[in-house]
């Protein structure tokens, strides 16, 4: 079967753009990756994925040994352009789309009539258009949707990511997807790429629609994760066991309350809502509120750290968890980190670390008073356990090596042990340090 595109250049190598990048390979497309980084693409020219997800490392390999996929640190040619860059926040909470604007920029000169661009990257409403002015400023040689949206040069369209880091390559082909064309053709040409790897539904909108779908997805899982989480808070305050709450009310037919925990991370549900509440601050005051909470966590669980950590002399914390969730290396905006980070430049006691999907602390913690240890050595020497992400490992944890710890379980974990705390009190036969 003839491919609609033969060639796409994909412009960053991250958590999305590598393992897109592989799967069009595999489906027989010639990939060229773009990435600012180096050692980035030395490794995946090497076969190597230098992110950890399952499966990666054996796709990029074939992808590279069959010549489908080489990795560059400027563009080049191709038919199709598809950017996922990073989109952070600023210091003031405002959207960062620069990077964006640099792919435009790096990609401007090598764009020809009858490219696509597509934006994948999540962004605030209206960037698409954004982009589409970028490359038109620097490309006025070329017609764009904006000059004539049946049979401009360039087709332009914005189809955000929607995969679960560890189920990333899964997701890619299964999960239904949005595409929003600045035309219905360009709607259409972006569609006909994605049917190269989608099994799901390509759903075909506008580019304003498509990014505030984005945007709302996550919005409405950080508010159901903020009710929760200011469930479990009240909890704390009016001595109730708030998972044991949930568990019971979540026997009501229609009601299906999360799980709370020690606060958001990510590189997602932690940013995407302030990108709505940039758009139109004065209306989007469920969605701030929602962040506010859940930006609030980390604080909360230090307090109640602090609170036991005033029981022990010197006391030794085991901080079980740095990643942003469970099972995963990712440790981009992890309230676990912020929590570890703000106990170690508080001097609240001896601190180590579990991470078992790391081989190190990040540059910023590895200079603070932070060893990364194993559980079984974290565990026989702390006098208080804090359990900050769910990781299967942690579930092997024999519950009677805790019994004379002191133990914060934000993740509802441990929670069916009588002895080890949820409430934020502390398991009543908590060992003293001599």
């Amino acid at each position: 079967m003839k491919l609609p595109f033969s060639s796409v250049a994909v412009i960053g190598l991250g958590y999305v753009g590598l393992p897109t990048a592989a799967t069009l390979a595999g489906r027989g497309v010639e990939v060229i990756g773009v990435d600012v980084n180096p050692k980035a693409v030395d490794a995946i020219n090497q076969g190597q994925a230098h992110i950890v997800e399952p499966e990666l490392d054996l796709i990029v390999r074939s992808a590279v040994k069959t010549g489908r996929l080489r990795a560059v640190t400027k563009p080049e040619p191709a038919g199709a352009f598809i950017i996922a860059v990073p989109t952070p926040l600023k210091r003031d909470r405002s959207p960062d789309i620069g990077y964006i604007e640099a792919a435009a920029k790096a990609i401007a000169p090598v764009l020809g009539p009858g490219n696509l661009v597509i934006l994948e990257s999540t962004s605030p409403i209206g960037t698409t258009e954004k982009l589409c002015r970028w490359l038109k400023a620097r490309r006025p040689d070329l017609t764009f949707p904006t000059d004539d949206p049946h049979e401009a040069d360039i087709a332009i369209a914005y189809c955000p990511e929607r995969v679960l880091p560890g189920q990333m390559l899964r997701e890619l082909v299964e999960n239904d997807r949005i595409i929003g064309g600045l035309s219905p053709r360009c709607s259409e040409r972006a569609r006909a790429l994605y049917r190269i790897f989608v099994q799901g539904e390509c759903l075909v909108t506008n580019a304003r629609t498509a990014e505030m779908v984005k945007l709302c997805e996550n919005a409405f899982r950080d508010v159901n994760i903020a009710f929760a989480n200011e469930l479990s808070i009240l909890g704390d305050k009016v001595g109730v066991d708030a998972n044991e709450v949930i568990r019971l009310a979540n026997h009501h037919p229609r009601v299906r309350i999360l799980q709370p925990g020690p606060g958001v991370g990510g590189h997602c549900i932690a940013v995407d809502p302030w990108f709505l509440v940039d758009s139109a601050p004065a209306f989007a005051k469920l969605i701030r509120a929602a962040r506010e909470v859940n930006d609030s966590k980390p604080a909360h669980v230090i307090g109640r750290i602090k609170a036991l950590a005033s029981r022990f002399k010197k006391p030794v914390i085991a901080c079980l968890g740095l990643a942003f969730k469970a099972d995963i290396d990712d440790l981009r905006n992890s309230p676990a980190m912020e929590i570890v980070e703000q106990l170690a430049r508080g001097k609240v006691g001896e601190i180590l670390a579990v991470e078992p999907h790391v081989d190190a602390l990040p540059a910023a913690m590895a200079r603070l008073p932070v060893r990364l240890v194993g559980a079984e050595q974290a565990i026989e020497r702390a006098d208080i356990v804090v359990l900050l992400v769910d990781h299967d490992a942690f579930r092997e944890i024999d519950r009677d090596r805790l019994l004379d710890k002191a133990v914060i379980d934000t993740r509802g974990l441990w929670r069916w042990r009588r002895r080890v705390d949820t409430s934020g009190h502390g398991t009543r036969g908590a060992r003293r340090r001599r």
